[in-house]
């Protein structure tokens, strides 16, 4: 199964794209997508959601793994990745892709075994577990690299689905 993990966003959005099978997992390639500060937000907006299709088609993920949010301390910002991470749900359904959202706490106990650990204990398990010599740059793509992994551990501990029985998350 090829999962692409994504770290939502409307200036920097993450990606990393695993492949899963049979408990293993392994990295196949992660950056960022970036949109330049001085255009309208309509504009980067537009800009994510044809990038987004763009790295779908090169990529043929089976599934994405997207973050839920939550909001900190700058509402602010918090409404424009908000908007960012529309355009990404959009374009994962636009193109036929499953769907699955992880939130913080989610992501943080399927890769370190803790729900409350800190950001750069994800980052240390996720390069340990995809067997990498340093954690991945910039932070997003390796946020993107966790919730990939979050998916793969998540979703392979399921019984399989048979019959007429739906998956939820």
């Amino acid at each position: 199964m090829r999962i692409l993990g994504i770290d939502p966003g409307f200036a920097t959005i993450g990606f990393g794209l695993v492949e899963a099978d049979r408990g293993q997992v392994h990295m196949v390639t992660y950056g960022a997508i970036t949109t330049p500060a001085g255009l309208p937000l309509s504009r980067r907006l537009y800009q994510i959601g044809t990038d987004m299709e763009d790295l779908i088609g090169q990529l043929k993920p089976d599934v994405i793994s997207i973050e839920e949010l939550f909001f900190n301390t700058n509402i602010t910002t918090g409404i424009a990745v908000a908007h960012g991470r529309g355009v990404i749900l959009y374009a994962a359904e636009k193109c036929g892709i499953p769907l699955y959202e992880y939130t913080p706490s989610q992501v943080k106990l399927a890769v370190t075994g803790y729900g409350k650990a800190e950001k750069h204990q994800v980052m240390d398990m996720t390069k340990r577990l995809l067997k990498l010599k340093s954690v991945p740059r910039p932070d997003d793509a390796a946020d993107a690299l966790a919730l990939a992994l979050c998916h793969a551990r998540s979703f392979t501990s399921r019984l399989p689905q048979t019959g007429n029985v739906k998956e939820t998350v």
